[in-house]
């Protein structure tokens, strides 16, 4: 077995239960499996938008993070891979999920591998995962598998086959995470928060804050 790497998974659904945790956790749960069957052992930290909602606000409004959101942001950026999944509102992602995403630093995300999911009551909002969430994910310089995986409400009951059966299209999914993160060095997962992430090669905080006189 090759180093072990772990997933972060961020739901966004608002409701409980929801149809985007069960379908983030079907990603989840897929994703390990390829990743085992690659010889990879794989961990998942799972965490739900909702419970840091108001933390969010917060951070947005004073530009700090409270400790428990902090703790959740350290652990999503410095994850191997990133599962995200929203529901989709008004023909786009959910204002929660877009707040989460603007308390994250720009560069945290760069090189990530990220598989995308979302819901909706119907498949007439399946293309939102590529005219509004990729395109999110690109900005932020993610590494996006191609495959981004839509659930309706009628895919739950096993009729929703207008591309693929559900099943079939998390198994696609998850099969690319696995080979992107089998690609990637799990050394090169990235903590913007870490300082030793700055102190590389003898640099100094000194020197990080301008003090280049001696050059």
């Amino acid at each position: 077995m090759t180093a072990p790497r772990r997933i972060a998974v961020v739901s966004a659904g608002l409701s409980t239960p929801s149809s985007t945790r069960m379908l983030a956790d079907r990603l989840a749960i897929a994703a390990v499996k390829h990743l085992d069957e690659r010889g990879i052992a794989a961990s998942i930290d799972t965490f739900e938008l909702r419970d840091f909602a108001h933390d969010i606000t917060n951070n947005l409004l004073t530009g700090f993070a409270p400790a428990e959101l902090e703790s959740m942001i350290n652990a999503v950026v410095s994850a191997d891979a990133l599962i995200v999944v929203t529901p989709i509102f008004s023909t786009s992602y959910s204002g929660l999920f877009k707040s989460f995403i603007d308390v994250l630093d720009k560069d945290s995300l760069i090189g990530k591998p990220v598989l995308i999911g979302a819901t909706a009551g119907t498949p007439r909002h399946s293309l939102a995962i590529d005219y509004a969430i990729r395109p999110l994910f690109a900005y932020l310089h993610s590494d996006a598998v191609s495959t981004g995986v839509f659930a309706a409400s009628e895919d739950w009951g096993g009729t929703g086959d207008q591309v693929a059966p559900l099943a079939a299209r998390v198994e696609k999914g998850a099969g690319e995470l696995a080979d992107a993160i089998s690609r990637r060095d799990p050394a090169t997962s990235f903590n913007p928060f870490d300082p030793a992430n700055y102190l590389k090669g003898g640099s100094s905080f000194d020197h990080l804050l301008g003090g280049f006189a001696g050059e």
